[in-house]
């Protein structure tokens, strides 16, 4: 699963570290991420958001599924 987090002060790109620890970069165009950006090698990622975790699935049906 991946968590991503804003890398500069503009927000016009993010990091994604993965479970095996590498990292990449997913653009940000006007605040819009792209999900075929996110999910590029895996179905599911998780969010933070705060203390809590989000889990953000890609369902066969090419439909995006977040639960808690």
């Amino acid at each position: 699963m991946n968590s991503f987090a804003p890398n500069d002060k503009d927000n016009k790109t993010l990091t994604s570290r993965s479970e095996d620890s590498s990292l990449r970069t997913v653009p940000l165009l006007d605040g819009r991420l792209d999900s075929r950006d996110l999910f590029i090698g895996t179905r599911e990622i998780t969010i933070a958001h705060g203390t809590d975790l989000y889990r953000l699935r890609l369902t066969a049906q090419n439909k995006l599924i977040l639960t808690k």
